[in-house]
């Protein structure tokens, strides 16, 4: 008998309780059982069936029996110290043996010491000579102590021998430590309504807290509150941060933050929730006027692949027209440029090309970014976005719009967040850049920018690109959660998993999201912005031309060669009528309607003067050398360049 029985083994001689009887196991034929019960009957039932009933129980075990085997909650053994577990490892030894006559680890064959033998000692001869044993040791124990770590075992396992202070439950809130939950309750509503006060201390606190409890448990019950020392611990436990002795600031932030949903809302396809926000990007730029300043970043990311669907760089003040141009931007292919490297081709990545290319010739010679079609956007309530221009050309193309609620950017993390990582990934590579804020402003950044607002825009999509193929830690497969994905790899089994693909925006639909201008139509051409283009149709008087007024450029305002074939589409207008245009006379398309409405302008600001404007403007040599350093800056070796591989 040198070990304990198995878990649920039915022998010979076992009583049980089955079907209101007690009944005793006097027989076993394969499995079937045979039975006698107290009264002196006998059957013969199948054991499933005896075991399967709602009141079976094994009552006791026959006078051969040894004790079974209790599995111990092993989660909850490797979650102790491992000074605990060993103590109870060593107490197991003990109490094995005296169950059994041989410890655990007996070698195959031993024999049970003789005051430890079952077959000639009695279990309390046993208990005995163990504690006699163990005072021998220096291990002083009593026999009743013996006793009750001896039924532990038998109850529990190994968990049954554990101290019975690491095996303590924890606090009901962390820190508290033996505090009466009174005086815990009293404290935390303490604490939370400092949230409008006035920055105090803690010996006001404790007033609060006194006050609070002789209120809800009578005036003996402020007497549960622990001295001083005592109490700033527990305050100091209890308080996050010590914002309640802090900047009264930081505490209205935090009261702001909105409790969590009960279901969080989850996208499971590309383009079920996007996120639009705009921010002021951390670099300067080189303006179209020569003045230095920073630009204003609107970017849409996919919630399921973490892909930036589409950028846009605006002087300031991005209107809902530019929210529109965004649009457009995210519903069509990012085409390769020139000097990008061949590893950012969606041909080269691991996105389903073939497949992609079988829906959409386009997609042949297109950057490794894929086109989202949205579904729903998360907007916040800036005049951009909850404009009509921009609402308008949502509802057109069947986009579902959603308000997040007022100062609360945690309805659209993601997108802050991202914001975040572009300035860390890549705006500190650039020359021109600021600083997340005026301390970490270097002396003079205005003087390191070279980057004109289309160059940055390019060097902007090509990183972009590149981040496509960087593993993101938000991005996680189930079946692989050790490894992160890449927002293309995310792509590929989004796609797969929704079984759709996205068609992307026409170029006729494409051309009609992009803003409008009105000009004049010469003999030499059409100027937009100082710029000269020569269109297709003869001149007229008056002509609708597809172009960007914030850049000053024709089409998409930072592509301005993209789109001059569009110029020869110019509707002509009669010389002499001075009345307002009527957006319904231009063309069936009510996304074309939807830019050339008009709108009364409004007034500029005056611009700096022709010689502050000369103060930023390089000259040629100077222009030349600032651009070779901000090459070098932001190439290869010095940061995540978008087209390194």
């Amino acid at each position: 008998m040198a070990e304990l029985a198995p878990c649920g083994v039915l022998r010979v001689g076992d009583r049980i309780r089955f079907e209101g009887h007690n009944q005793q196991i006097i027989g076993l034929d394969g499995t079937t059982l045979r039975l006698l019960s107290d009264e002196g009957d006998t059957s013969v039932t199948a054991a499933g069936y005896v075991m399967a009933a709602a009141d079976f129980e094994v009552l006791d075990r026959g006078p051969e029996a040894v004790p079974e085997r209790v599995l111990p909650p092993f989660a909850l053994v490797d979650a102790l110290p491992p000074a605990a577990v060993e103590q109870a490892r060593f107490w197991e030894q003990h109490v094995v043996e005296v169950l059994t006559g041989l410890p655990p680890d007996a070698p195959e064959g031993a024999s049970p010491r003789p005051e430890y033998d079952p077959a000639w000692r009695t279990l309390l001869e046993r208990e005995a000579a163990k504690v006699a044993e163990l005072a021998a040791g220096g291990q002083q124990m009593s026999k009743r102590t013996f006793l009750r770590m001896r039924q532990r075992y038998e109850a529990e396992g190994l968990w049954g021998l554990v101290d019975g202070r690491s095996r303590k439950p924890p606090a009901p809130v962390p820190g508290t430590g033996r505090t009466d939950e009174r005086v815990v309750e009293a404290v935390t509503e303490a604490l939370a309504g400092q949230t409008d006060l006035s920055t105090g201390d803690r010996k006001r606190l404790m007033l609060r807290a006194e006050e609070i409890l002789a209120a809800k448990h009578g005036e003996d019950a402020a007497k549960l509150l622990p001295r001083r020392a005592t109490f700033y611990r527990l305050v100091n436990s209890l308080a996050r941060n010590n914002e309640s002795f802090g900047s009264a600031t930081v505490r209205h932030q935090r009261a702001l933050r909105p409790m969590g949903p009960f279901t969080p809302s989850m996208a499971a396809r590309p383009g079920e929730i996007v996120q639009i926000d705009s921010t002021r990007l951390d670099v300067m730029a080189v303006l179209d006027d020569g003045v230095v300043a920073r630009p204003e970043l609107t970017i849409a990311v996919d919630v399921t692949t973490r892909t930036i669907c589409a950028t846009l760089l605006r002087p300031a003040g991005t209107k809902g027209v530019d929210a529109a141009v965004l649009l457009a931007r995210m519903l069509v292919p990012e085409p390769m440029r020139p000097g990008w490297s061949q590893t950012l081709a969606m041909s080269d990545s691991i996105m389903p090309h073939q497949r992609l290319m079988a829906v959409d010739a386009r997609l042949e010679k297109t950057a490794a970014k894929p086109v989202i079609v949205p579904d729903t956007i998360v907007i916040d309530h800036g005049k951009v976005f909850v404009s009509d221009t921009f609402t308008s050309a949502c509802s057109l193309l069947g986009i579902s719009l959603q308000l997040a609620r007022p100062r609360t950017p945690t309805d659209k993390a993601i997108v802050e967040r991202t914001f975040a990582s572009i300035n860390s990934l890549f705006c500190q590579y650039v020359a021109g850049y600021t600083g997340s804020d005026v301390t970490r402003r270097g002396s003079d950044p205005a003087s390191e920018a070279v980057w004109t607002l289309a160059q940055l825009q390019d060097l902007l999509d090509e990183w972009i690109t590149c981040r496509q193929q960087r593993p993101h830690e938000g991005l996680r497969n189930p079946y692989m959660a050790g490894r992160t994905l890449s927002p293309n790899e995310s792509y590929a089994i989004a796609v797969a998993r929704a079984g759709y693909l996205p068609v992307a925006l026409s170029a006729e639909d494409y051309i009609e999201l992009l803003p409008a201008v009105w000009r004049a139509v010469n003999d030499y051409g059409i100027k937009v912005n100082y710029r000269l283009r020569q269109p297709r149709a003869q001149p007229t008087t008056k002509a609708a031309v597809r172009g960007g007024g914030q850049a000053g450029s024709l089409g998409d305002p930072l592509r301005p060669l993209r789109r001059l074939p569009r110029l020869g589409t110019a509707k002509r207008q009669p010389p002499v009528d001075r009345s307002p245009v009527d957006p319904s006379a231009h063309g069936p398309s009510p996304l074309r309607r939807l830019h050339l409405a008009s709108r009364t302008p409004a007034p500029r600001r005056p611009g700096p003067r022709r010689h502050q404007r000369d103060r930023h403007r390089p000259g040629p040599g100077q222009a030349a050398t600032q651009v070779g350093e901000a090459a070098g800056r932001i190439g290869a070796g010095h940061g995540p360049h978008p087209g390194s591989p």
